[in-house]
């Protein structure tokens, strides 16, 4: 079968991903069927067990061994922010602070300080929604803001934009160019910037054009009243949060660029360098810094360590293994003749601009699978050493393609099929129709446009 014949099938499998994963169909059984349904459509389907085993299987089980510590640590944290009271303190205060007239960038505030910490988007909600609730009710805000609200504020700018975050989609990339989580901090802040702002004003105008409709009368999933007696002092929540970022620079930066890791490059540690292991080695030190000092300044406030601490580690587990499975289709994907011509195009989309065609092709992706990680990985899977290598032979920094890539992951990933989104909207007793035109405006337009029209003018300048 010649390659250009093995196209349909791998885009019917890409669409099939998509529809299917809309539907609320797990990408842990998504991901290895329709990866088959590729191979089954090539010439190489007489392989079919074997690119299972050998090729799915061992791109899963890659990415897992190498990022399970961060997926595990970062649960365990932000479970115990939350249970600590944390999470809530930060968010009260910053809303205190800034007063009632500013709810929305309040909220936003909150949510992007706890991301940037490196509790997850999931846990953000659960811990920032019940505050928003009662705020927004208290302002006569429309409740159907609150998910782009919180969207806003945790899954775009704080989340791959600012330099120093330790959300996943600033640390994958970190493997295939040896970077930092700190890369290209000029341009990430910009964009964060201008996309924080730009999101802000939009949600500003519209409260005011909606303001007639108060709060609403939907009051489905309306939090409990909120009991903030217990909760820790101000200093003490963010504690952990500061120890996390500090301990993570103070390893990349002082401690691991001192030690004697020569050692790395014999067979037993995989013909390595301490290049492609610092920021990873960084961020764990971070983690369990941090998930300590948690435990040490809340040891009364938490009822019960253990079962925060394995509610924690249980809730890692769905997410690691779900953006496995889409690495392992990426790689299974990548493995296929098709794939070369499908490489091919997206390499050439913007000759000579290696920044372009990356973050296309991480958009695309991302889109496709309704994931940040997910299609930030399935892109680096296959194309991160090709687009390392036009990044070199264009001279341009791989601190830039860094990025770039982390920054074009937070755009036509929010999609309406991302199960992120849904789960806000789950919780917040909202539907699609009442609230994805703003999530869809702060989280896919305004970062897609920020991130795609900075790229294109720092491509030309260089």
């Amino acid at each position: 079968m010649a390659p250009v014949l093995e196209i349909p099938g791998i885009l019917l499998s890409l669409v099939l991903l998509m529809v299917l994963a809309y539907r609320g169909i797990s990408v842990i059984i998504l991901a290895p069927v329709l990866a088959m349904l590729a191979v089954l459509l090539s010439a190489d389907r007489d392989q079919l067990l074997a690119i299972y085993t050998q090729v799915f299987m061992y791109g899963v089980l890659g990415f897992v061994v190498k990022y399970f510590p961060v997926f595990l640590l970062g649960a365990i944290f932000g479970k115990l922010m939350e249970d600590s009271g944390s999470a809530r303190c930060i968010a009260l205060e910053i809303m205190r602070s800034l007063g009632p007239t500013r709810t929305i960038p309040a909220i936003v505030l909150a949510c992007a300080l706890l991301t940037y910490g490196g509790v997850s988007v999931f846990v953000v909600v659960f811990a920032v929604y019940p505050i928003a609730a009662s705020v927004f009710r208290e302002a006569h805000i429309p409740k159907r803001l609150i998910p782009a609200t919180v969207v806003l504020g945790s899954a775009t700018f704080s989340m791959t934009c600012l330099p120093g975050t330790v959300q996943i989609q600033n640390i994958i990339p970190t493997a295939y160019f040896g970077t930092s989580i700190y890369a290209a901090p000029v341009l990430g802040t910009v964009c964060g910037l201008l996309i924080m702002v730009l999101g802000l004003t939009w949600l500003k105008r519209r409260a005011a054009a909606i303001a007639h409709e108060g709060y609403g009368n939907d009051l489905r999933n309306e939090p409990a009243r909120i009991d903030d007696g217990h909760l820790p002092a101000l200093t003490v929540a963010l504690l952990p949060v500061i120890v996390v970022v500090g301990t993570n620079f103070v390893f990349f930066e002082v401690l691991i660029p001192a030690w004697d890791t020569s050692y790395l490059a014999s067979a037993k540690f995989g013909n390595t360098s301490v290049d492609t292991l610092a920021s990873l080695w960084a961020i764990i030190a971070g983690l369990f810094a941090g998930n300590m000092v948690v435990i040490a300044v809340n040891l009364r406030r938490l009822h019960n360590v253990n079962e925060s601490l394995g509610a924690g580690a249980i809730s890692c587990m769905l997410p690691t293994f779900n953006t496995g499975s889409e690495v392992g289709y990426g790689t299974t994907i990548a493995s296929l003749a098709g794939f070369a011509l499908i490489k091919a195009g997206v390499v050439d989309i913007a000759p000579g601009y290696p920044l372009i065609s990356a973050s296309l092709a991480v958009n695309t992706l991302a889109g496709i699978t309704g994931s940040a990680s997910g299609g930030m990985s399935i892109a680096l899977a296959a194309l991160g050493d090709t687009f390392a290598n036009m990044a070199r032979e264009a001279g341009v920094s791989l601190e830039l393609m860094h990025r770039v890539i982390s920054m074009s992951a937070g755009g036509f990933d929010s999609l309406p099929h991302n199960g992120a989104i849904i789960t806000i909207l789950t919780i917040c007793g909202l539907t699609h129709r009442q609230a994805y035109p703003d999530i869809g405006m702060v989280s896919l337009v305004i970062p897609f446009s920020v991130v795609f029209g900075a790229t294109v003018v720092v491509s030309l300048m260089l």
